[in-house]
This record gives C-alpha cells, structure tokens and sequence, in this order.
C-alpha cells in the first residue's frame, strides 16, 4: 500500500490533465472560429456570388400546352386551325418592379390599356408559381428585336411562338364554329383539380359553338419538361420531358361551298339559313346574319370592338338558327294538313267555301284569309297547301283541336330542342292546353286553335326546328336528329333516328305532292323559283307577323317601320322523287316569302348540279 503511495506522480497527471484540456479548448475553439469565419464567407462575403450559383442551377417543371384538334369541312377544307403567334408573356415572381418592367416593356412594344388590364385578371387568377402570363400577342418582329437587345434590363420578361387559335373563313362559319378566348376567372373558378391540371400551360377554353360543345376532345392533354435555368430564368436545358398528346380533329357534315352560297345569297339581310341532309340529319350549312369575325375574341376582343358587335341594332352575335324563335307562319301547314288526313278528320276529296274568313259559332269575330276575296267555293286540302288558303286550316284546326295537333307536331320536333351537338340552343314553342294553364293561368280558348293551324298565336320555332321538320316530310316520317360533327378523331359518328312517324303512304303521297305543285304548279306560291331547273322541288312559303293587325284592318307595308314589317319564310327539299337536301329560310322584315324561296334555290342548285361533293 506505502509502495504504491511511492510510485504515483500526483503533480505529473495534472501537469498531463491540464495539458490535454488546454489542447481540447484551443481545438474547439478553433474549429468555432473556422466554422464562424466560413459562415460569415457564406452570408456576409459571398452571399451574392452564391446566391446567383444557386440561382443559376434552379430545375423547374414546365408545362407543353397541347396542340388544339383542327376543324375540317365535309370536302377536307381546313376551318379552324393554329397559328404560329409569338407572344409577350411575364414570369410575376422573377419580377421585381413590375410596374417598373411594364413601364420599360411599354416603351419597347404597343401595349393598351387593355393588354394591361387582361394581363392584371389573370395575374390574380389562380395558376402556378412561374408560369408566365401573357401580355402581347401577335408581336412583329421589329417588336421582337426591340426586346431581345433590351434583354438584359427584362427579368422575368419572355418571348416565346405559340400557337393561337385561327378562324379561316372568320365570318362564314362564326355561329357554328365559336370561338375560343382566354379562359376567365369565373371559369377558373368552375374547374375541379384535375380539370385545373388539364389546363397548365393552356390560356384558351372553347366559348360558344362547337369549339365548346366538343373542347375536350379538341383540347389534348398537357406535356411536360423539367428544365435547368439561370439567374434570369432563362433555359440552360432540358433533363427529361414527357410529350403532349394533341386534340383530336373533327370533321363536319358542313359544306363550305353550300355555306358561302348561303352566305352570299343573304346578301347582308338579317335572317338565317339551315340545310339538313335528308338521309342522315347531317347539317350541311347553318348561316346567321349579320355574322362576325370569330378571331377578334381570340386572343381577347378589345373594348371598342365589343361594344360595336354587342350593341348593334341588327345583333351579329345572336344565333338566328340556333336560338331565334319565329312564328312558323304557314310553313307548318303540311304537318297540320298531314295530321288531318292521319285522323280522317279530312279526306283530299274534302272541300270547303272561302269567302276570303272563317268564323266560328256564336263568335262574331272573323278569322281573315291572307287572301282578302278568298281562294273560292271547292277549297281541298292541295289547293289549301298550294295557294295557302288561311281559312281551310282555320276549319281543319278546329276540328283537329288543339291536343291532336299538338301530339302530331310533337313527332316533328316542333317545341322540343333538336339535340344539336351545338350548345345554347331554344326550344321554340308548340302550345298545348297544359302549357297555356300553366303559363297564363287560363284555358285554352277555340281561336287559339285557329291561330296554331296557320302557325301564329303562340307558335315559335327556330330555323333549324323548321329545317328538320323539312327533312322528317321529306323523308316521310324518318326523324333524324341533327348532326354538325361527322367525324371525331378516327371515329365516325353514326346518324341517329329519333321516331318515325307513322302515317299511311296515300296520305304521305298528297301532301308531298302538294308540296311539290307549290313550286311547279300554276298556282303555287312559290311557282317563281321553279324556272330552269333540272330537277323536282316541293316547298311551302310563310310569312310571320311580327306586330298584330287589327280585325278588319289590312296590312299595311307602308304604315309599318321597317323592322315591324313580317318576316319571310320557306321550307323546301330536292330532289323531289329522291330527297337529297332539305333547307329552311327566313329573312326578317322581308315581307315577300319569294325572297326566302329564292335563296332555297340557290342552295338547292349548288348542291344538287355540283360534280362533286
């Protein structure tokens, strides 16, 4: 035990101890010191030459907007297609004084008020960190140049081609085809997230017309690239993509050709234009006039443009075909006169005395033909449809009533949407006693039948109903539902049949005759189109009051301003024996249903003695 005592340096070990802990503390502290010294390198020294290789090694996912699906006519002509557009679009958050950059890309480039002010709502809309907004588009390339020397004093400013939106007849084809526009915020609002992520990259929705109906189909489905940029947010490269898959194309019944003649025969006057192919439903030309430029809401319609479409008197962007609803006038008299026949509540042995009015029993007022002496003593149902005897129908559709006429006409499609694949469109209006209960509150009164068996009163239709009315006479009872697209894609889309009507063949064969006699016939009312032609017509003309005459009081063209005056109306198909085409007019205000027929014939004409189509 004293032994060990002996041996052990007390002072030796602390000598050591102490050493070793003088070392330990001067290695801490200078690793600290090192670790300080770095830090303060890193945040105070060079905190901006780092900051910028930071910047300068950023990868980021970009979206590849889809190619939009092209429109086609029947024949292969191109309606709709992209244009290569460059475009001046600006990264927000790479920006750091954006009224400042405004200010500098403003002296550099024409840019509105109104590019500021569209650039602005979609700043606010929702949409990813660093996708550029745009701001100009269709730049020149002087305004291309402008930018690229000025460069270096542009953060966050891009020029990049896209491809825009481009109508290739931009009048001809406006009511069907639509327009795309830049997608708003109340649109914006609408979408789920997956629809939101269909729509990255992409600033333009389908609005009205097909562009709408079929936008998913054209639409395409977005790409990808993950991509390495610079302090200015430049690309340096692309590490990996995923390609876009483009729209589909559509292909349409329409004929561009038919469509122009429809176009041109209008010649400026308000009205509309329908033609249906008989076999299948297919439209072949939908016009409304007056019509618009569809590329002016492109990339977005500027304030002064607008207001020139939207207030204009004669309404160019209102649908017509679509969406206008006319009394029918005197062109539904053959499905009233095929209705009387089918409910043998005539014969066509039947007759009846004219006196040029119609008055019912213990009622004193008097139903007038259009016809002021009457069209004679031995009226039957083909001369009532060929010369339009008013009062025939007055007594044919008061002995109908009002729930037969109604049914039959239902199988026409009177008072129902057609289910065009075009969105928007109005039903018109086929009275019934229900709907007269339910909207005016009062029963349905024996003069009302009047009114419905010469198509005014409460009837409404729109050209396309008329149009395929046409069509389902022509076809004697086959009710096809109209189409505008044909073909989607590679896929071909089938006609679709509705009903057929079920009437006997003898009683088909007299009113279609007598449709026919209108237009061939010595007394037909539209004898004056039938001149010269190498094939068979039949049709019937209307005219539509727009304000109520009087009883007892004649029409008066002169007393009525021009916009009060009837409108002119004709249906018709062609060939007679083989029906090919079926086409519905109206022009408003006209007064003359030979107008309207007139403009049935060019059509007819066109498609009929054209060598191809």
């Amino acid at each position: 035990m004293s032994d060990a005592r002996h041996f052990k340096d007390h002072h030796r070990e602390a000598r050591v101890f102490i050493a070793r802990t003088v070392f330990t503390a001067v290695f801490i502290i200078l690793l600290t010191g090192l670790l300080v010294t770095r830090f303060y390198s890193l945040q105070v020294t060079h905190h901006q030459d780092y900051v910028t290789q930071s910047d300068r090694n950023r990868v980021h996912v970009l979206p590849i907007p889809p190619t939009r699906g092209l429109v086609y006519d029947r024949n292969g002509e191109l309606l709709a297609e992209n244009r290569a557009s460059y475009t001046l679009s600006i990264v927000y958050e790479r920006v750091s004084d954006l009224e400042a950059t405004l200010e500098v890309v403003g002296g550099l480039v024409n840019v509105s008020a109104n590019d500021i002010e569209k650039f602005n709502d979609q700043l606010r809309q929702k949409r990813r960190p660093f996708d550029p907004v745009p701001l100009r588009y269709n730049l020149t390339e002087e305004e291309i140049a402008r930018l690229a020397v000025n460069e270096y004093r542009l953060d966050g400013v891009e020029v990049h081609a896209q491809l825009v939106r481009n109508y290739t007849h931009g009048e001809l084809f406006a009511h069907t085809l639509g327009y795309v526009g830049r997608i708003n915020e109340r649109e914006l609002a609408g979408f789920s997230e997956e629809v939101y992520q269909q729509y990255i990259g992409t600033h333009s929705i389908g609005k009205i017309g097909l562009e709408r109906e079929y936008e998913q189909q054209l639409l395409g489905q977005v790409g990808y690239q993950n991509v390495e940029t610079n302090a200015r947010g430049r690309v340096l490269r692309v590490l990996d993509s995923r390609a876009p898959k483009p729209g589909q194309d559509i292909v349409l019944h329409m004929d561009k050709a038919l469509q122009r003649e429809a176009y041109q025969a209008l010649d400026g006057r308000r009205g509309a234009v329908v033609a249906i192919d008989v076999n299948s439903g297919g439209v072949l030309a939908a016009i409304s006039a007056p019509s618009f430029d569809a590329n002016l809401f492109v990339t977005g319609i500027s304030y002064k443009d607008y207001r020139l479409l939207n207030q204009s008197r004669d309404l160019p962007l209102f649908n017509r075909f679509l969406q206008g609803q006319y009394p029918a006038g005197s062109t539904i008299k053959p499905v009233i006169g095929l209705a009387g026949l089918h409910h043998e509540v005539i014969t066509p042995q039947d007759t009846i005395y004219d006196p040029g009015y119609y008055r019912l029993k213990n009622d004193n007022r008097l139903y007038r033909d259009w016809k002021r002496q009457g069209h004679g003593s031995e009226v039957d149902i083909t001369q009532a449809i060929v010369e339009s005897c008013d009062t025939y129908f007055y007594d044919l559709g008061h002995n109908l009533g009002i729930d037969r006429m109604h049914n039959f006409g239902d199988q026409f499609g009177l008072g129902e949407k057609t289910g065009i694949d075009i969105p928007s469109e109005r039903r018109g209006l086929w009275p019934s006693k229900q709907w007269k209960r339910g909207a005016r509150g009062v029963g349905w009164y024996p003069g009302d039948s009047l009114n419905v068996s010469i198509g005014q009163g409460d009837v409404l239709t729109t050209p396309l109903q008329l149009a395929v009315m046409t069509a389902t006479l022509a076809n004697q009872g086959k009710h096809f539902r109209p189409q505008v697209v044909s073909q989607v894609g590679a896929e071909a889309k089938q006609p679709e049949l509705v009903q057929s009507v079920d009437v006997a063949q003898e009683h088909w064969d007299v009113v279609l005759d007598a449709m026919r006699e209108v237009i061939h016939g010595r007394h037909g009312t539209a004898k004056s189109i039938s001149g010269g032609a190498n094939y068979e017509m039949a049709g019937k003309t209307g005219t539509a009051q727009v304000v109520a005459i009087a009883q007892g009081e004649k029409y008066d063209s002169d007393a009525l301003s021009e916009r009060n005056r009837d409108h002119a109306l004709f249906v018709g198909y062609a060939p007679f024996d083989k029906p090919e085409i079926a086409v519905a007019v109206i022009l408003e205000n006209a007064e003359s249903s030979s107008s309207a027929a007139k403009i049935s014939r060019r059509l007819f004409d066109n498609w009929l003695n054209r060598e191809s189509r």
